[in-house]
């Protein structure tokens, strides 16, 4: 899935024979970011300048609502038990939770400074978020859905990618030209990797 921002819409390829299947409308501007749920079912993009969320079913690559959020919006992310999807809101610092149950606003966390790239960890206890102004990575705790602690971090924090056995969370910095692997249980960066000019999106690809 891949998403298409100036179409308003998701296309769908086939990773195997690279062609385009289709695609899922979003019905709203500037689907830049999209979650995926674990069980493949549904889709979660946040739209930027329209502030919201678009719910897809990604089966029958439909639309199913789209859950106005905040007056900017940006990054998504998900829960590990599918439950809760989090946006961060652009215009007050703050973390929009919304219920996949009912596709509503559960709640509001507020931040010590504007939320950006966010990955919840494998455990379900915490999601973790990075701050681009303070370049600090934040930590929520996701059974009191209340902000925890911070780390400072190099310049410009954007993606985290939290590693499958939840012991490490890389973090790209644009403005810095690195990747910061964070240790999660001392809660300190554990080194620093080089990854060239603007770095933002991580994934795995294969091993961890």
């Amino acid at each position: 899935y891949v998403t298409t921002e100036l179409e308003n819409s998701v296309t769908v390829i086939d990773p195997r024979t690279q062609k385009i299947l289709g695609s899922i409308p979003t019905g709203k501007a500037e689907s830049h970011m999209l979650i995926v749920s674990h069980d493949g079912r549904r889709g979660y993009t946040a739209n930027v300048e329209s502030g919201t969320v678009s719910v897809l079913d990604l089966e029958a690559r439909t639309l199913i609502t789209t859950i106005p959020v905040a007056h900017r919006t940006q990054r998504i992310a998900i829960s590990q038990d599918d439950k809760l999807v989090f946006t961060a809101d652009q215009v007050n610092p703050q973390i929009v939770v919304i219920d996949t149950g009912t596709n509503t606003v559960k709640t509001r966390i507020p931040l010590p400074d504007f939320g950006y790239g966010m990955s919840a960890t494998p455990d379900g206890k915490s999601l973790l978020v990075a701050m681009n102004n303070t370049c600090k990575l934040g930590l929520v705790n996701l059974e009191t859905l209340k902000f925890e602690k911070d780390l400072q971090l190099p310049k410009a924090p954007q993606f985290v990618l939290t590693r499958p056995d939840g012991a490490v969370a890389y973090v790209s910095c644009d403005a810095s030209a690195k990747v910061a692997a964070v240790d999660l249980k001392t809660w300190t960066v554990a080194s620093l990797i080089d990854a060239g000019k603007t770095a933002d999106g991580l994934a795995w690809a294969g091993a961890e």
